[in-house]
């Protein structure tokens, strides 16, 4: 009998972490014989690249920002992440819907209503009517925005996004928490400002406790 199929991603602003932890989980799944789809949004296939780009870097107003976001995930879901969970495997994604509503939403001052009706289309699931592929997992990486600021200064030069002020941070960070109150049971918040494996740990008994990995494993 096939192993079902799951679907983790993982959100926060930048500087909170996220990469570290995804490669380390990417390996503890490997290490109980699960294949893993690592991929990212916006992006994960070369249209959704190709938007990404767009963006990160060109001038537009925020329904445009919006509907690129959403085409970007209807490509990727598509191409990418439901064939990945048809075979079975475990499909790591750096963000997804949660940023939009986060960004998009409560970053820019979005119409959410808007938004739900861009995730009703874009993720309406053909052979589940009715409901939307979301995540089985969402793993909420929770680093006050003025130590993520002081993490990233200098490190690159700064997106669309990156270069916005402290307050439009806060508001994403709000946003996520937003997200999660509405979906409690999908969510783990990970406080991020602290130790590397103390962020870790909380991240593996996530898992652990959804019956996802063997506990008591070092990884």
């Amino acid at each position: 009998m096939q192993t079902a199929g799951l679907f983790i991603t993982f959100e926060g602003i930048d500087g909170a972490g996220k990469s570290t932890h995804i490669a380390g989980l990417a390996d503890a799944f490997r290490a109980q014989g699960r294949s893993v789809a690592l991929t990212r949004e916006p992006g994960g296939t070369p249209l959704a690249e190709k938007l990404r780009e767009l963006v990160l870097n060109d001038p537009m107003d925020p329904l445009c920002e919006a509907l690129l976001m959403f085409a970007a995930r209807r490509d990727h879901l598509q191409q990418v992440i439901e064939p990945a969970l048809a075979r079975g495997e475990v499909v790591l994604c750096d963000r997804f819907t949660d940023a939009t509503f986060a960004y998009q939403g409560a970053g820019r001052g979005f119409d959410l209503d808007v938004l739900r009706q861009l995730e009703r289309w874009v993720q309406a699931m053909p052979q589940a009517a009715g409901q939307l592929r979301q995540p089985d997992l969402t793993v909420w990486f929770d680093l006050p925005p003025a130590v993520a600021a002081e993490r990233l200064a200098g490190a690159r030069l700064p997106d669309r996004f990156e270069s916005q002020p402290l307050a439009f941070f806060e508001r994403v960070a709000a946003g996520y928490g937003d997200r999660m109150a509405q979906d409690p049971a999908r969510f783990t918040r990970v406080p991020s400002d602290q130790s590397k494996d103390a962020v870790w740990r909380h991240v593996r008994q996530a898992v652990e406790q959804r019956g996802w990995l063997p506990t008591g494993v070092d990884a």
